[in-house]
């Protein structure tokens, strides 16, 4: 069976900074492997180019330039939080809390979920940096498909749910 449009792959992987000579940045391996819907925008677009058309046993190993992966580093993407935003009234809770190095579930101002990495913190305000952990990196991949299987009827309606909701951005003020 090969990887395309609502078939379940299940891989293994290594991902490098640059070449497979690089820093490893991630492993995935055959007890814990990665598993995710085609063509559902589950994983980068250039990997799933990759990946397209293969089936059960092929091996890879290709590169995604920074530019195709998570971009650039934004600066704009660091930002000063006030600290009444967290909304912390334990002194200890907001000490362990905002702490740098801690990721924290925010919100954005379009009320998207994201994530910020602590990398100050002030009497007044929490500096975080909220771009992507690999932005600015050029992930180099090898690994093996273990598996292409079709997706159940519960994958795909869970995914076609995600992908409705996806679509609805920006519609708010619409009705």
């Amino acid at each position: 069976m090969k990887a395309t449009k609502d078939k379940v792959v299940t891989l293994v992987y290594s991902l490098s900074e640059e070449t497979a000579e690089g820093t490893l940045l991630q492993k995935v391996e055959k007890d814990d492997p990665f598993e995710f819907l085609f063509g559902h925008m589950d994983v980068l677009p250039e990997f799933e180019t990759e990946l397209e058309g293969k089936e059960a046993g092929y091996t890879f190993s290709f590169s995604i330039s920074k530019e195709n992966a998570y971009g650039e580093r934004q600066d704009a993407a660091v930002v000063k939080v006030p600290k009444e935003v967290f909304n912390i009234e334990d002194e200890i809770d907001q000490n362990e809390i905002l702490k740098v190095g801690n990721v924290l579930p925010m919100v954005g101002p379009d009320e998207m979920p994201m994530e910020g990495e602590v990398t100050e913190v002030h009497d007044d305000h929490v500096v975080m940096d909220f771009n992507h952990p690999l932005a600015g990196t050029n992930l180099y991949f090898t690994g093996e498909i273990i598996d292409v299987r079709d997706a159940t009827k519960e994958e795909l309606e869970e995914a076609v749910q995600v992908d409705n909701m996806e679509g609805l951005e920006g519609l708010e003020g619409l009705q």
